[in-house]
Parts: structure tokens; sequence; C-alpha cells
């Protein structure tokens, strides 16, 4: 995979995955919000399919039946961390907060990046017989004792993170001798006992921000917002499911198609006056900058505290030159001539 492509799958990876002003504390950190999150089936089913429990990618590929696909699926997993104060009769209590030498640990949840790979196969052979991946994604519990130089260990962070059973198809369709389509499908077969029947608990056992990527060699990916005429009736039979397949990578090659939760264009990119991600659901660079410029010290100090993910944004925007800020409100990119200057 390219840079580029790398770098664009990434910021999905983890856009809302903190929203500003980036505390735990702030009311609409205490519901996750995040793109591509593919709930339970017993789940979705339960609240009639309004939640989604699973994606599907259909795309154009030109080439041969030996041209070979890849495919990927990215997605974080998260984790629940549980902080706990050691009491006087040495029981571990769970806490919302505790406030250690300055330090400020706060319940929340973290993530994990996960990806799954799947063997490459050719067109004819997906066309004879789908690639079916049951995958698991195993639980896991760990310890990080919390100790004050002054009177040792005072707490602990619990972090769990719940086992994911996951369900991926890939097939092809042979369309002409030179057209295929191809499709890939996510699945969330997690069981989910009936007691855990709320939108949090289901979150815990869901993939989020899942996203699929696509790559042929000996072929190449038709795009599904410029489609060349002749291939406009192949491409009116691809229909995805709660994706968007664009092209991505070199503009001079076509060998990589990017499904995103989110609506893309071909080939998107992250500008490069943008400094790093910010996680904010999309929104503009300049404002997220400057807001969290206006933090107060106590505010800054718990998204210091909260997630080095967070941490690393703060101390990026504190330490922004001026000559890059200035870039932020807006960058010349090219002139065209204006309708008068035509005639």
């Amino acid at each position: 995979m390219s840079t580029a492509v790398d770098r664009i799958a990434k910021a999905l990876l983890y856009e809302g995955y903190m929203l500003y002003p980036y505390r735990p504390s702030a009311i609409k950190n205490q519901q996750r919000f995040n793109f591509g999150v593919l709930y339970p089936r017993s789940y979705s089913q339960a609240q009639d399919e309004l939640e989604p429990w699973f994606t599907r990618t259909e795309c154009l590929v030109t080439g041969s039946v030996l041209t070979s696909l890849e495919v990927r699926v990215r997605f974080l997993h998260l984790c629940d961390r549980t902080i706990q104060r050691l009491t006087e009769d040495g029981l571990f209590q769970p806490v919302d907060r505790l406030e250690v030498a300055g330090q400020v640990f706060q319940s929340w949840q973290e993530a994990v990046e996960e990806e799954i790979i799947l063997p490459v196969a050719n067109l004819q052979s997906l066309a004879q017989i789908p690639l079916e991946w049951p995958c698991l994604i195993a639980g896991k519990i760990t310890e990080e004792p919390i100790v004050d130089e002054a009177s040792g260990t005072v707490g602990k962070i619990l972090r769990t993170r719940r086992e994911l059973r996951l369900s991926l198809r890939v097939t092809a369709k042979l369309l002409s001798d030179s057209v295929s389509k191809v499709s890939a499908r996510v699945e969330n077969l997690t069981d989910l006992a009936a007691s855990l029947s709320t939108r949090e608990a289901a979150l815990l056992h869901s993939p989020v921000s899942t996203h699929t990527l696509l790559g042929v060699q000996g072929g190449e990916f038709v795009s599904l917002l410029e489609t060349p005429e002749e291939l406009v009736p192949f491409a009116r039979d691809c229909i995805s499911v709660g994706c968007y397949p664009v092209l991505a990578g070199d503009r001079d090659t076509h060998d990589t198609v990017l499904s995103s939760p989110i609506i893309l264009y071909d080939y998107p990119e992250v500008a490069s006056e943008s400094d790093g991600d910010l996680f904010d659901s999309t929104e503009i660079d300049e404002i997220l900058s400057l807001r969290i410029m206006t933090l107060t010290d106590e505010e800054k100090r718990e998204v210091r505290n909260a997630d080095d993910r967070t941490r690393r944004i703060l101390e990026r925007t504190e330490n922004l030159p001026q000559e890059q800020l200035l870039k932020l409100h807006g960058v010349l990119r090219g002139l065209r001539p204006s309708e008068s200057d035509l005639r």
C-alpha cells in the first residue's frame, strides 16, 4: 500500500475517535460517535436493522480471469479502560476519576488498530468458489498499576477488550471477457447476550471505523464516479452497502480501491497543510486548532491525561508555528480563466 493511501486510511480510522474539546468528561464524548460501526447481528436485528451489522463493497475490475485480487479490512477494536482505586480494605473499587500527584486518571474507552488480510486470489477462482474467511479477534484483559511515589500502589488501570467474531466473504462475477464485478462483505456475527442490549454495550462488541482496501495485479479498477460510458450498465449493477468505494493512491494507476464509510471522491488525500489528525468528525483544522489554544490549563491537563493520541494533538497544537497556522486559513492551489476570458 502506498504512503498516500495509508495516510488517508489512517485518517478515516480515527475520524470521530475523540471530539473537541478532547476531554472524556465532555458530554459529547460520553457517547461514542464513529463512522463505520458494525454492530453484532443479534443487536442489529433487535433494532430492526436500523444499526448496521454488515458492510458490502461492490466495484468493477478490468482484466483477465487471472487478474489477482487482494482484500484488507481495517477497523478499531474498542477497549474499556476502567480506573480502580485501592481501598483501605485492600480491594479495588471502580471510580470515574483518580488523581495521583497531580496526574488525573479517568475511566474511558481506548482503541486498538486491527487489520485482516485475506489470501490473494484470482478472479476466476473467486467466480467459481467464493472466499469465505471467518475471523476470531480474541478478547483480552490487562492491568497496569497506578503508583504514588510516596505511598506506593494506590490503584490500577483495567483494560478490557471483548471478543469479536467476524465473517468476510469475497466473490467475483465475470460480466464479459474483460470486465468483472467483485464484492467484499464484512459481517459481525459476535454473540451478544440479551442482557447486553444497550448501544454502549453493543459498541464494545463491534468493529469501529470499518473500511475495506482492495488491490489488483494484472488489471485495473474502474471509477464508479466517472465511469467510461461503455461500462455504465455494469456500474449500475454495483450496489455497495454502508460504504463508498473510490479509486485511491497514485492518479496514474487504478490498482487500489478504498471503500470508506464516509463519502469520498476518487483519489482522496489529506491536505498537505494539515499538520496531523484531529479526529473531530471532519471538522476544519483551523477552527479546531484555534479552539484548542483557548482551553484552560485545567482542561489541557485533562486532555493530556486522557489518551496518548489526544495528548499528541494538544502538544502539536501548542507548538504550532505561526506560519503553519496561517496556512490552515487557506491556500491558492491554482487559477483558471473565468468564463468572460474564454469569450
